[in-house]
């Protein structure tokens, strides 16, 4: 996968960065993983700068949050309640969650979206519930960017210090993204098992 994220950012530059990232945010198993290291690399090189390099992952990545943000904020919660009651089962929630999501956004709102782009996966996922629960448009673009800008810039920095061996980073962080995974995965399997919907009244 790595050899047409090389070319790519050999041939655009910033721009083909930013566009890497975009599509990772829209489409997560293109891994940013991989982007970033390599553009770091060229970083490294003389062919781009760092701080170029972070600046145009993290405005790639903030245009795939906001598609999501907003995609799911035209949707909204009252559209997608309809698929809560035919496949609350299989989401493992209902209408009595979404409520509390709902209170826990509006109070915690910023620390999930913060946090949640520092964990693979979730990074991409996060605006989806952020969108839908209507977090206050600033407080999402806020703390996306800062904790987008912190994951990028980890990345990027790993593969401008590594230079050539910027595999290194994936091989690092690669188990690590897995393991998320997995235990996501697992906790889900967890959650379907044992998830009853509320009782009425």
């Amino acid at each position: 996968m790595s050899d047409w994220i090389i070319r790519l950012i050999e041939q655009s530059g910033y721009l083909g960065v930013a566009f890497l990232m975009f599509l990772e945010t829209v489409f997560p198993p293109i891994p940013s993983e991989v982007i970033m290291p390599i553009a770091g690399l060229n970083a490294s090189r003389g062919q781009m700068t760092l701080w170029g390099v972070i600046l145009s992952g993290t405005a790639g990545a903030m245009l795939g949050n906001c598609f999501w943000y907003f995609a799911a904020r035209i949707i909204g919660v009252d559209r997608f309640l309809p698929l809560i009651d035919k496949w609350g089962r299989w989401l493992t929630i209902d209408r009595r969650e979404i409520e509390k999501g709902e209170r826990l956004f509006a109070r915690y709102g910023a620390a999930f979206v913060f946090f949640g782009r520092l964990l693979p996966t979730i990074r991409s996922l996060i605006s989806i519930p952020a969108g839908l629960l209507k977090l206050r448009l600033s407080t999402f673009v806020l703390w996306s960017t800062i904790g987008t800008a912190g994951w990028t810039a980890l990345l990027a920095t790993a593969g401008y210090q590594l230079g050539q061996q910027f595999d290194e980073v994936e091989a690092v962080i690669g188990p690590v993204s897995t393991a998320v995974i997995v235990l996501i995965v697992v906790g889900y399997i967890w959650r379907l098992i044992t998830w009853r919907p509320a009782k009425q009244g």
